[in-house]
């Protein structure tokens, strides 16, 4: 798929250059070695598609699942004048993270939120006769769910034929007029409703310092968007902090033939880059939610970017309250870790194991930062928003609704709040258990 987007499309590639070069900048000032071909940052991706139909949905889960990825999160983004709401497909333990660092943030369009009823069946009716996936596709994801997996070479002829799904096709399946009334009532919707399939809209490398390829992108004839979205550089990074360049504008073949024009391009696709940073749990969740609500009533970021310092100074001064210092987010109980136990510390008494903050305190487990694998809602917004022009600020309101998203699925989303917490008990556990039985912890 990377070498699939980065054929269509140049910049990408481009971008994967900037990241690399910042990355191995950042660890060769930090005294660490440079990043290997198998390292997972330097493979790392996540991608984004929009689908159009409950159909499409169910059978993309299908194909995912065919490679390990499960679906995880519930996003709502009509909140923030998007009419869809999404899930993340992914790997979901650290031995599949590792060999497959990939995520597809996957959204679902929600047709009932076009209130013109005539555009709303015009649209259900185009979406009602295309086929996104090959046949072959399909006989390959059967035989995985019958057989339990895929031989070897059918496992590199489901790649073949999988990849085709995610390709950009530059002739529209609709006349330029239904494009355009499609346009009108939002770019998202024409963009999910006028193609052949659902297109990658983007796909994201992860960088050590996201300032530093902000900074950098229009040096390398890159234009990026106005603000990076999510929380301000910290000491103690959390959650995940995302930038990108603006949108192609791409030309257009209509099913009229007409072409588009140079006002008429279609802009969808674009690059994006994310520093990941810790998991919050349910409590600092919270806290990061309340705190960039009070930034947004403050000051909302505009477009072209006349009042991104003054936003990033209420960034910096609302999230003044949210601790820096990973003892500190421990203690407080903020943020997922995972424990492992000093070699050679002891327990002065059994009782000591309740309290996992204080052996940490007394240098007898020590912890390390679970990376948040996941996606912000207001972030992904920002991003879509960004991407696609100004009209694309809709006001759908609250239309959260989840059971609707899971039946159109077939199956139920995955609580990633919960994952966090098991991966953090399992390694409690074991490190725990290795300080009641001393003489079994090994050097680390």
């Amino acid at each position: 798929m990377s070498d699939l987007y980065r054929a269509e499309v140049p910049q990408y590639g481009t971008l994967l250059e900037l990241v690399g070069d910042v990355n191995a900048q950042v660890l060769a000032e930090n005294g660490k070695p440079t990043l290997s071909k198998g390292d997972r940052i330097n493979v790392e991706r996540h991608g984004a598609i929009r689908l159009g139909t409950s159909r499409e949905l169910s059978t993309i889960r299908r194909l995912f699942a065919v490679m390990g990825m499960r679906p995880v999160g519930y996003y709502d983004l009509s909140i923030a004048g998007v009419p869809v709401h999404s899930t993340a497909f992914r790997p979901v333990d650290d031995e599949s993270l590792a060999a497959n660092p990939f995520r597809v943030f996957t959204s679902l369009l929600r047709l009932e939120l076009i209130e013109d009823v005539s555009l709303r069946k015009s649209a259900t009716d185009i979406l009602a006769k295309r086929s996104i996936f090959t046949q072959r596709c399909i006989e390959l994801i059967e035989k995985a769910e019958t057989a339990g997996g895929l031989t070897e070479d059918d496992a590199k002829d489901f790649v073949h034929e999988a990849i085709e799904t995610f390709r950009w096709h530059e002739k529209a399946t609709v006349s330029m007029d239904a494009y355009r009334k499609l346009r009108n009532e939002h770019p998202l919707i024409a963009d999910v409703v006028s193609f052949q399939g659902p297109h990658i809209n983007h796909l994201t490398p992860r960088t050590l310092d996201i300032e530093a390829v902000q900074r950098e992108m229009p040096l390398r004839g890159i234009q990026p968007k106005a603000v990076i979205e999510g929380p301000p550089k910290r000491k103690a990074p959390i959650l995940l902090r995302q930038t990108s360049f603006l949108a192609l504008s791409e030309p257009i073949t209509f099913a009229d033939g007409v072409e588009a024009g140079a006002t008429g391009n279609h802009t969808a696709r674009f690059g994006e880059i994310e520093q990941r940073g810790i998991a919050l749990t349910p409590l600092g969740r919270a806290l990061y939610d309340s705190i960039l609500a009070a930034v947004r009533e403050e000051i909302e970021p505009l477009g072209d970017g006349s009042n991104a310092q003054a936003y990033y100074a209420a960034l910096e001064k609302h999230f003044a309250v949210f601790p820096d210092d990973h003892f500190e987010l421990h203690r407080l109980g903020l943020a997922f870790y995972r424990y492992a136990a000093v070699e050679g510390a002891e327990l002065a008494a059994a009782s000591e194991l309740s309290d996992l903050h204080q052996l940490v305190a007394d240098g007898k487990l020590r912890i390390s930062p679970i990376t948040y694998e996941d996606f912000l809602p207001v972030s992904a917004a920002g991003i879509f928003q960004s991407n696609l022009g100004n009209e694309a600020r809709g006001a759908f309101g609250s239309n959260a609704n989840l059971e609707a998203f899971q039946v159109a699925l077939g199956t139920t989303v995955l609580d990633e709040m919960a994952l966090y917490t098991e991966a953090s008990q399992h390694s409690a556990r074991e490190a725990v258990a290795k300080l009641a039985s001393p003489h079994s912890v090994s050097a680390s």
